[in-house]
């Protein structure tokens, strides 16, 4: 197990994948600071950790981000936009980037999607894939990305990206396209789906990311590149609902809106609106090839679908149970 003695920043820490980061952080014993806009959302999720500094921030302020960054050498940057504004995604990697090289942090490892790749040309695509996005969201995120190995080349920082699927699992609420299904396994409602259900997707178990990216960090020869890491095979979200309903001994009622119902509601739905842009990675599925990032740093412990089915329904039974419902900040990986 690898304890590091520089000093690590989560930024957009209040999210799924920094929740997953971090704990596999403090399991350690390594120290590490988490940076994000709200102090109350960042104290309930690591207030009780000593291991955990707290540091607020605001993009928009040259000097905030200096000082979020300060005496960091590594920065895990997990931050999400509003799905509606993701012309945001560059301008804040930008202020970031400016603020963190003008303080001398070393190295950044940024968290992606596969949205820049746009539709897929290979099955499973592997990282040598062009980013060609067709979409407005994967053009954002390919600028972002290009910001930091521009940064890179220029010898100004180290970077490295991961790229996931989506994802699911404890923690990860209704910022997952599984999210209603969840839910109308637990109390017998119906789960709203977009569909097609029965077409090969697959889905990264949010616990099994923090231990691969501490692991990516610990190798030299990660930086200046992408990796890929992937979910436990393909699956479908049909197949999905069925592990659900044998779990909860209860059939999941699914009700399926496909792109045309997704441009009708998204006549009223704003989120909906701008999900239809995505909706070919529905039908045109972008499956991960990790062997590069297995090769590099050793087998990958994936927790299968039936193990992480079950795992996340009993987090949100335990969820139910408790006399709050409050719950830990969430981001979507496509965001």
């Amino acid at each position: 197990m690898t304890r590091f003695s520089q000093k690590i920043a989560l930024f957009g820490a209040a999210g799924a994948i920094g929740n997953t980061v971090a704990r596999t952080l403090s399991a350690q014993g390594t120290p590490y600071r988490v940076v994000g806009r709200s102090r109350t959302a960042l104290e309930r999720d690591f207030g009780a950790d000593p291991l955990a500094e707290i540091t607020t921030w605001n993009p928009d302020s040259p000097a905030s981000v200096r000082a979020a960054a300060q005496g960091i050498d590594t920065i895990i940057y997990t931050v999400g936009v509003d799905y509606t504004q993701f012309a945001l995604h560059p301008e804040v990697m930008r202020k970031t980037l400016e603020g963190a090289i003008a303080v001398g942090v070393k190295r950044i490892l940024l968290i992606a999607t596969v949205y820049p790749y746009g539709r897929p040309q290979t099955m499973p695509v592997r990282e040598d894939h062009a980013r060609a996005p067709h979409t407005f969201k994967g053009r954002m995120r390919k600028a972002q990305e290009d910001m930091l190995l521009d940064a890179h080349a220029k010898g100004l920082i180290d970077v490295t990206i991961l790229r996931l699927p989506d994802f699911y699992g404890p923690g990860v609420g209704d910022k997952s396209y599984l999210a209603s299904a969840f839910q109308a396994a637990l109390d017998g409602g119906t789960a709203d789906l977009i569909g097609p259900i029965d077409v090969p997707h697959e889905f990264v178990f949010v616990p099994d990311v923090g231990p691969v990216v501490v692991r990516l960090l610990a190798e030299s020869s990660a930086w200046g590149r992408t990796w890929h890491l992937g979910g436990a095979g393909a699956t479908t979200q049909q197949a999905m609902v069925e592990n659900m309903s044998l779990q909860a001994r209860r059939r999941v009622r699914t009700r399926v809106a496909g792109k045309t119902m997704l441009r009708l509601l998204g006549l009223f739905k704003p989120m909906l609106r701008e999900i239809t842009e995505m909706h070919y990675l529905l039908t045109e599925p972008v499956i991960l090839d990790d062997s590069a990032l297995q090769n590099l740093i050793g087998p990958i412990a994936k927790t299968s679908y039936t193990e992480g089915v079950q795992r996340t329904l009993e987090a949100l039974r335990a969820q139910q149970e408790l006399p709050s419902t409050t719950t830990g900040a969430l981001q979507h990986v496509g965001s």
